[in-house]
């Protein structure tokens, strides 16, 4: 069957019901306004039916603000928080601040700009605020099945502290959809492919359904996965030329690739096709490394699942676990030393959310600097989500995400997993273990 032959998606007659279904999925009827993805001033405060901002006027004061881009520290400070955006950071002594606004005080506690998780699975509510009272401000989807986290992007622009700002996916570009054929009415006449989505017509037709549905950016892999023990994760699924198709129909729509990886060839593969960032990647070589740092490949490694696949009861998934951390730990630190940049995510999926201070921590014990390994979850992850001048930082203009900490996390990265206040967007809200 040749997929080129039906007409292109529609994004004007169908996205409106697939967001609606999708927000349904997702618990919520939040997603069903059409809106643009561009990195700008909209991502930060999103009016909410047309009226003013939905972010909040909010003054953190009276903590030690760590600026992760310089390494800067100021004690004493403050954060000033106008309709959800940084009006102003600095030294108390040295801000003006606003009477008649809401206050979190900070003494004796760390202020740090909102994490980013640049590898996360929310199809639900619950899911995308067990994100945010972790500490994820900002977030990449990793893709759901039924592009609930396109609904997921919706909700967070009209109610921020419900779920991350969020770069959504859409639906995995694999070789057998399963039910996610059902996810949209263009995808169903793929279910009559013999050999599942492999020609590069098929290829195609996935890529731009998801753009016609309002991905910021397209999912697919080289290898099988780690967390079934029936499959191997170093067989390969696509060739470089069929990630070279779905690299090519992204980039007609102005969207990067994110690629599910472990195997060095696969890897390479993926690299060479250009995508833009590789994740998991635990046997990725120092050829492909090279490679990544000549391009500006980011490299996503998960560590927080691959080291949760040495708790499993499953005996193939423990054993792989153990096996694989050493090995992906090593390759972040080569990948950091050659200067290939590194981006934090957790690969969260389901009921069990993790927090991303985890991926920092273990960032850390893979023998990144301190503010290294705090960078991955900030200004670096950031920078992949094309979030520069949104996220990653306190300052002027950026968005008024900001966690507190109970001590200094360069003395002691692992205080970021559990962040004592998450303010989002202006808003503050209790962190897991206040009540």
């Amino acid at each position: 069957m040749c997929v080129d032959a039906a007409p292109p998606p529609s994004s004007r007659l169908t996205r409106r019901g697939i967001l609606a279904g999708a927000a349904a999925l997702a618990g919520t009827v939040a997603g069903a306004s059409s809106t643009t993805t561009t990195a700008t001033a909209a991502d930060r405060t999103r009016p909410a039916h047309g009226g003013r901002a939905a972010g909040g006027d909010l003054v953190v004061r009276g903590g030690t603000l760590l600026d992760p881009a310089t390494g800067e520290v100021t004690e004493d400070a403050v954060v000033v928080i106008r309709d959800g955006v940084v009006l102003a950071a600095g030294a108390r002594a040295h801000t003006d601040v606003p009477r008649g606004v809401e206050v979190v005080d900070a003494p004796g506690r760390w202020i740090l700009p909102g994490l980013v998780d640049a590898h996360i699975h929310l199809s639900t509510v619950a899911e995308a605020r067990a994100a945010v009272a972790l500490g994820a401000t900002s977030a990449r989807s990793g893709s759901t099945n039924f592009y609930q986290d396109i609904a997921v992007r919706e909700l967070a622009r009209h109610t921020p502290v419900q779920a991350p700002r969020l770069r959504a996916a859409g639906v995995f570009v694999t070789p057998h959809l399963g039910d996610t054929v059902l996810a949209d009415p263009d995808l169903t006449p793929l279910v009559r492919l013999k050999d599942g989505v492999r020609s590069a017509e098929a290829l195609r037709r996935v890529v731009e359904v998801n753009l016609a549905r309002g991905a910021d950016v397209i999912k697919t892999r080289v290898n099988e996965r780690a967390g079934l023990p029936e499959q191997d994760p170093l067989t390969q699924v696509y060739s470089h030329e069929q990630l070279s198709e779905v690299v090519a129909a992204a980039r007609r729509g102005g969207k990067g690739v994110l690629c599910h990886s472990y195997s060095e060839q696969g890897c390479h593969d993926a690299v060479t096709a250009g995508i833009r960032s590789l994740e998991h990647g635990a046997f990725v070589g120092e050829r492909t490394l090279h490679e990544m740092r000549r391009r500006g490949t980011y490299f996503t490694p998960t560590l927080t699942a691959i080291a949760g696949l040495a708790t499993s009861p499953d005996p193939v998934l423990a054993e792989r676990g153990r096996t694989y951390l050493p090995v992906l730990k090593r390759a972040v630190l080569a990948a950091h030393e050659l200067g290939v940049p590194l981006a934090a995510g957790t690969d969260s999926a389901g009921a069990t959310v993790e927090p991303v201070g985890r991926e920092v921590e273990l960032m850390r014990e893979a023998g990144l600097p301190v503010l290294d390994a705090i960078r991955t979850a900030t200004t670096g992850a950031a920078r992949l989500l094309g979030l520069e001048r949104t996220a990653g930082r306190l300052v002027r203009g950026f968005a008024g995400d900001v966690i507190v900490v109970d001590g200094d996390p360069l003395a002691d990265v692992s205080v970021l997993k559990k962040p004592v206040r998450v303010i989002r967007a202006g808003i503050a809200l209790d962190a897991p273990g206040r009540r």
